[in-house]
């Protein structure tokens, strides 16, 4: 039935069909029940709508949520958009917006403003919401916002060799590291600078 409901814009950064359950990758490290430590099995759960982990022994169903990844398009006075040049995987070398997942205890804003100014050195204000993207192949929710840039110097990090402001019509497509990245940006340049030309591009993650 999952399957069946429109995707909705967020699932333009997708390749997989919905309702395929758990990935593969993430199963298999899902082995023992969290409350007992009795082996998990993937099947059928008396009311449930869908086949799920549960435990053999106490009947625990082991719930597995995306996680969600909060990032910012970090703009300068000038109307630039600074995006890094990843320096760890995944998309080593490529370009992205700088942001990560969001910690337990923090909110969306608060990641925002952390993930940026531990990738770039640049303090944010989160504005706007450019878009919501899920990447089924992943397990992730990407948040993606606008941000106004209020302080702090740019530099590289270990996660971002170079951080760089690009014009909207120099953005660096052909090296652009994430599926999620290129929707950002393209419904960015939508809202912002409509009758900018956009190559057709494609990311393979």
């Amino acid at each position: 039935m999952d399957g069946g409901f429109d995707r909705g814009p967020d699932g333009r950064s997708t390749d997989l069909p919905s309702g395929g359950g758990v990935p593969r990758w993430l199963a298999d490290s899902l082995n023992f029940c969290s409350r007992c430590g009795a082996s998990l099995r993937f099947g059928t759960v008396p009311g449930e709508d869908r086949e799920r982990l549960a435990c053999s022994a106490c009947g625990h169903v082991a719930y597995v949520n995306p996680r969600l990844v909060v990032t910012t398009l970090p703009i300068t006075e000038a109307g630039e958009i600074v995006l890094i040049r990843r320096g760890i995987e995944p998309g080593l070398g490529s370009w992205a917006q700088p942001g990560g997942f969001l910690e337990v205890d923090e909110t969306v804003n608060q990641a925002a403003i952390r993930e940026t100014w531990e990738e770039t050195g640049l303090l944010v204000q989160p504005g706007e919401i450019v878009g919501l993207y899920t990447r089924l192949e992943a397990s992730v929710v990407t948040i993606t916002f606008e941000a106004r840039i209020v302080g702090g110097t740019a530099a590289p990090t270990p996660e971002a060799t170079e951080v760089v402001a690009f014009a909207p019509e120099d953005i660096p497509w052909s090296g652009i590291a994430f599926k999620t990245t290129v929707w950002a940006l393209r419904d960015w340049l939508a809202r912002r600078h409509p009758g900018l030309e956009v190559p057709v591009v494609s990311s393979g993650r």
